[in-house]
């Protein structure tokens, strides 16, 4: 019977031979599977050249050297997430953000905060701000003999960022955010559910294992696109190994997925309180110890990324940003892509970063 005698046809599902490789295709991946092999274990990911220009405990700064004569005296200091590590912003010489900035002329620097230990577990979000980020900036404003600096946050990153901005908003000329959470009230994001605090006992993770564990943010990070995770991303490797660029960006993209690391036991434990649990930060309400946090008091230039297809941090969750600062000049742009996309896709990289740098050189001091 064909599928137009029956109607039922079209919504059967595939047969089980659908998901085996033809003969030809099953030879042409064995052959290639000792260059795969060779690609994975020796890809190299943030490897620009670069110096340490300034260290305190485990916190490194990283100064990357270019290869065209820098444009502006404005130097850029670049902060990640806590969670993962920093050379996503420097993944593979033709998806980096590090690059897109030297190119353009730019004198680039980047935070690696370093890997937490149990003895780092008491460290809180008042000493990553005022302490780590202020002597961070500090450092790099002598060594460049500038009054104030540019900064750009990533996620985690670019929230700390905020609350840096705001409570020294006299050392910076700009600020830049990428898929940086602000506000915690929108419902489309499942983070914010699953960390309910009816659900979610964060005392009680940090109290068992004095950090948080990188498997369990692993995990639940994984669980977001579980199909696409775990399943998904598998069938098109199989469908593109035979490519040696694909295999290089995913070797690359595995190896940085994979390399996650523990986050300071108190800072967890008050970031998922404050921000995710009570949403202190967009009320005004966020205390770093006697500091309170208010946006208002950033006046430097804005420009606040975000992508549409942020299953992490969800649009909603940056896009109050701008209205919340006491800014004048200040510029959001929505790119189609999703939270790591805005970093490696190679879309972002031809159409995006090259705003950012127009944006970035228009408000920065030349030499």
């Amino acid at each position: 019977m064909t599928t137009m005698q029956n109607p039922f046809a079209a919504m059967m599902p595939p047969s089980p031979m659908a998901f085996f490789p033809t003969y030809e295709g099953m030879m042409e991946r064995m052959a290639a599977m000792p260059q795969v092999m060779e690609t994975m274990q020796n890809v190299k990911v943030g490897s620009s050249p670069r110096s340490v220009v300034y260290a305190e405990d485990k916190l490194r700064v990283l100064h990357y050297e270019s290869v065209v004569e820098k444009k502006y005296t404005t130097p850029l200091v670049l902060s990640f997430a806590l969670v993962n590590r920093p050379y996503i912003l420097d993944l593979l010489p033709h998806k980096s953000v590090v690059q897109q900035f030297l190119k353009a002329g730019f004198d680039v620097y980047l935070i690696d905060w370093g890997v937490p230990t149990h003895n780092d577990r008491h460290l809180t979000i008042e000493h990553y701000v005022t302490r780590y980020m202020r002597n961070v900036l500090s450092a790099v404003a002598d060594l460049t003999n500038v009054d104030e600096v540019s900064l750009l946050g990533y996620c985690m990153g670019g929230t700390l960022s905020a609350m840096y901005a705001s409570l020294f908003p006299d050392t910076l000329k700009n600020l830049i955010l990428m898929a940086a959470p602000i506000d915690w009230s929108d419902d489309e994001s499942l983070l914010i559910r699953w960390t309910d605090p009816k659900y979610y006992d964060v005392d009680a993770i940090i109290d068992a294992y004095g950090n948080a564990p990188p498997h369990i943010l692993q995990g639940a990070f994984g669980m977001l696109k579980p199909a696409a995770n775990y399943f998904e991303k598998y069938i098109g490797f199989y469908e593109r190994m035979t490519s040696q660029k694909f295999v290089e960006e995913f070797a690359a993209m595995e190896t940085w997925g994979n390399d996650n690391i523990p986050v300071a036991g108190e800072t967890f434990r008050q970031f998922v309180k404050d921000c995710f649990q009570k949403n202190l930060l967009s009320q005004g309400k966020m205390r770093l110890g006697r500091h309170k946090i208010d946006l208002k008091n950033i006046t430097c230039p804005i420009l606040n990324l975000m992508a549409s297809n942020d299953h992490l941090v969800t649009c909603g969750q940056s896009a109050m940003f701008n209205d919340l600062v006491g800014s004048t000049d200040r510029k959001a742009i929505t790119f189609k892509t999703g939270h790591i996309g805005l970093s490696v896709s190679s879309r972002a990289h031809k159409e995006l970063w090259p705003q950012v740098c127009a944006w970035l050189g228009e408000r920065s001091d030349e030499l």
